[in-house]
């Protein structure tokens, strides 16, 4: 059964008897991880991991973290006057969503942070195996050697400090000392949630190489929606360099339009009856679909398959529309990628990363580099980048 109405789909997300389905393939990487959890279980381990995701710590991430390494990555990118964008994407990144994972970096060098990344890429194939044209015997085994590799470079060292940390602190040590990071949260509450090793390092793996992942190709997807926008309308760069809050909204507008994976899906763990009516025995599967949901004329009116960061959503509705999920396994790290939206502003907007990073690319004057095609990627369904070459420094009236 397919869903494609944006209501039928929101009731879907929310219905407490269907359980998260999509990455019962990737279970290499997903297996028993917060995204794979259902009622009880989900509960307890979200409510646990919850702490870390605050709005107070995405405002210390956004305006203490990410500026300095925004920085570190495009200021030389920008003095060569070239780059590709994916890969821009994923160095800006990376050691942020390593440091949410709590994956420590011994040397803190730029050869690490090519290493995480091409373990975080191979940790996406695997997780979203449903969707890839590769053997799946082949892409298995290469996930399964990345885990084994990562383990003894990453995760075993970092798991031991922590360890470590955590058996000061029960001996009296100050608990301000254990870091602020999923491994540390999963190493102090492994008894509590019955964890083992392999669960602590899968799910370790997925914060990797979603926080990666995702928001570099959510990156790349924007800029080319801006590009796109701006071309033949040099006001439009100017307001965007103007307004961050504009910047925000193209965002926005490329997450509804290119969600991270076009359909979820869900499996009836009970018979039960969806609100509009169908019902299901229990194991069957519903397949939501996101691309056409984020697309509903309902709610985004007759021109929802456009384009259009100017756009006024409904009361009640996320910019983003479906992208983010809804109820218990709506993203965690919904506001650090999205930021927070108009009357959400509390004690201050913040603008999210995916925003961040492409105004800084803005004020730098990128631009598709003529000379060169993007690539879509060959081993996935899912319409990601695999290369997108950019040039810097162009005038605002050349970006196109």
């Amino acid at each position: 059964m397919t869903l494609s109405s944006f209501a039928d789909v929101r009731d879907a997300f929310r219905h407490r008897s269907l359980r998260q389905a999509l990455y019962d393939e990737g279970s290499v990487i997903m297996a028993d991880c917060l995204l794979d959890l259902h009622a009880g279980q989900h509960r307890d381990r979200r409510r646990l991991e919850n702490r870390l995701f605050g709005r107070d710590t995405f405002r210390y991430f956004e305006q203490e973290v990410l500026p300095g390494t925004i920085e570190a990555v495009l200021t030389p990118a920008a003095a060569s006057g070239r780059a590709d964008l994916v890969e821009l994407g994923y160095r800006a990144v990376m050691n942020l969503t390593a440091m949410i994972a709590g994956i420590d970096r011994a040397q803190g060098t730029a050869e690490e942070t090519e290493a995480l990344i091409a373990f975080a890429v191979k940790f996406g194939e695997g997780a979203t195996m449903v969707h890839s044209t590769r053997p799946r015997d082949l892409l298995r085994a290469e996930v399964l050697a990345a885990m084994d590799g990562f383990d003894k470079r990453f995760f075993r060292p970092s798991l031991e400090r922590r360890r470590a940390i955590v058996r000061a602190v029960q001996g009296g040590a100050n608990p301000a000392t254990i870091p602020r990071d999923v491994l540390s949260v999963l190493v102090a509450n492994v008894d509590r949630l019955d964890l083992s090793e392999d669960v602590i390092r899968r799910e370790v793996a997925f914060y990797l190489q979603a926080g990666g992942h995702s928001t570099a190709n959510t990156l790349t997807h924007t800029m080319d929606d801006i590009f796109g926008w701006v071309a033949g309308h040099p006001e439009r760069a100017g307001r965007l360099k103007a307004d961050p809050s504009l910047v925000q909204r193209c965002a926005h507008e490329t997450l509804r339009l290119h969600p991270a994976s076009p359909v979820a899906h869900r499996r009836a763990v009970t018979a039960c009856e969806l609100s509009n009516g169908q019902k299901l025995d229990a194991g069957d599967l519903v397949v939501l679909d996101l691309t056409e949901a984020n697309r509903d004329p309902a709610v985004f009116g007759p021109a929802s398959g456009i384009y259009d960061p100017d756009r006024e959503v409904p009361p009640g509705i996320m910019p983003w529309g479906h992208s983010f999920g809804a109820g218990m396994h709506a993203c965690i790290g919904m506001e650090l990628d999205g930021g927070t939206v108009k009357g959400d502003a509390g004690s201050g907007r913040l603008l999210g990363t995916v925003a961040l990073m492409a105004s800084a690319l803005l004020e730098r004057g990128i631009r598709p580099d003529l000379d060169e095609t993007p690539c879509g990627s060959t081993g996935s369904a899912r319409a990601h980048f695999e290369r997108y070459p950019v040039r810097f420094g162009s005038p605002e009236s050349e970006i196109r």
